[in-house]
């Protein structure tokens, strides 16, 4: 004799794990916001891995609530366990949730940085903390609204070059610095010195020219004279790009998923 569940309860549970889960996917929609649309603007969702983080956050979250109400939800239960264990669970989704935008916050990229002859990517977990008060009043703190461009200043001395170089070799890049950062414009002449011509990438990388191109047609390179523009390697913790820039400004314009170190 096979046994079924009889459909009110089953069709209770089904109701009760449903509405869970829309509400779960409602609450998903904002933190993707929140993290798409701030923390880890284009590009930075790819180079920096912020999809990926937020993706695995994101399943763990919206399937373990629902999953769980699919469980315990009995209509046979007294009102006062049922709604007891209801918000048991909603305290534990809300606890992952918290926990896993904490972890994704931790790793958001805070500045993009031009370091010495490339641009560095750099997230508030490598920033070297003790040194924040070293940096201009303006850059103390790391912001919440999205990464910003930054430049790294000239060494004072031999000393301090052989301290940053050897940190460096050690894992602490330049641009995470504090005590070496300074706003963008003020490294104008150098970006402009270090940059190459976009000619170049694409004879460097003949089979990503169409890469290149859409590219250029998304961001705001579209609006500019490609005369006017150049390009630098930019790096992330295990990933390379490249970033183009309008030689006149020095404004970055777009972004180009090709490693051109």
């Amino acid at each position: 004799m096979t046994l079924s569940m009889p459909r009110p309860f089953a069709s209770g549970r089904l109701s009760a794990a449903g509405i869970h889960l829309m509400i779960s996917l409602a609450v998903a929609a904002v933190a993707a916001a929140l993290v798409f649309g701030i923390w880890y603007p284009y590009p930075y969702r790819e180079i920096s891995g912020g999809r990926a983080l937020f993706l695995i956050v994101m399943v763990v979250d919206v399937v373990l609530g629902p999953l769980l109400t699919l469980t315990v939800f009995n209509r046979a239960k007294p009102a006062g366990e049922l709604r007891r264990d209801l918000a048991m669970i909603g305290l534990l989704q809300m606890a992952a949730l918290v926990y896993g935008l904490w972890t994704v916050a931790v790793a958001r990229p805070v500045h993009l940085v031009f370091e010495l002859d490339r641009f560095r990517v750099v997230h508030a977990i490598e920033v070297v903390e003790s040194e924040l008060g070293q940096a201009p009043p303006a850059l103390q703190h790391l912001p919440w609204t999205g990464p910003t461009l930054l430049s790294i200043r000239a060494f004072r001395d031999a000393r301090e070059k052989l301290d940053m170089t050897v940190g460096a070799l050690g894992g602490v890049p330049l641009g995470a610095r504090p005590a070496l950062w300074q706003d963008y414009a003020s490294a104008a002449p150098q970006i402009r010195a270090a940059a190459r011509p976009l000619g170049e990438l694409k004879t460097r990388f003949p089979a990503q020219a169409g890469l290149i191109d859409d590219a250029l047609r998304s961001g705001r390179a579209a609006s500019t004279s490609p005369a006017t523009l150049a390009y630098l390697p930019m790096a992330s913790r295990d990933r390379y790009w490249t970033a183009v820039i309008d030689l006149n400004t020095t404004e970055v314009t777009a972004f180009v998923p090709i490693d051109s170190f």
